[in-house]
């Protein structure tokens, strides 16, 4: 299996395909979110971040995700409507998929499972679950859903060569 995310493809929350090809040479981090969870003003900080960083071979990729208690229950254009009027989300958004389970999305196949990423095996715990990706797009690291997006240790993966 090759261990890169550039193989892959997904649906955009405006419907169009996204390629992950595209994203060869940027840090990337993934992030699965939520309208209605006490995680969601992470949004926040989310885009604090990639406005810090975008100048920076650096993007952020948001997957909403209604697997855990039903806490994304609203249409992708909902959704959108929702980021853009309460947190101005600018990052790509894509449109809504299961991120856990056995009908779960490749990109979270290939996130979650040591055999797709020559990493490590790991469980979304919650919503707002951060994989870090080099621009290689290699699995480089997971960080909690609790940790903020500008947290030292995210802060300084960016910064290193």
């Amino acid at each position: 299996m090759n261990s890169s995310i550039h193989q892959f493809l997904a649906t955009d929350i405006k419907g169009d395909t996204f390629e992950f090809s595209d994203l060869k040479g940027k840090k990337v981090m993934i992030v699965n979110t939520a309208s209605q969870c006490g995680l969601t003003p992470q949004y926040e900080k989310l885009q604090e971040l990639y406005d810090t960083y975008k100048d920076s071979n650096f993007t952020i990729i948001g997957f909403p995700s209604n697997d855990f208690m039903g806490q994304e229950p609203e249409s992708d254009s909902e959704i959108s409507k929702f980021c853009v009027e309460n947190y101005g989300v600018k990052f790509k958004m894509m449109g809504k998929i299961k991120i856990k389970g056995d009908d779960k999305h490749d990109v979270y196949q290939f996130l979650t499972d040591k055999e797709w990423n020559n990493k490590q095996d790991s469980s979304v715990e919650w919503n707002f679950q951060k994989y870090l990706l080099n621009g290689n797009g290699e699995l480089e690291k997971v960080i909690s859903p609790k940790t903020s997006p500008m947290d030292e240790e995210i802060v300084n993966w960016i910064k290193q060569d």
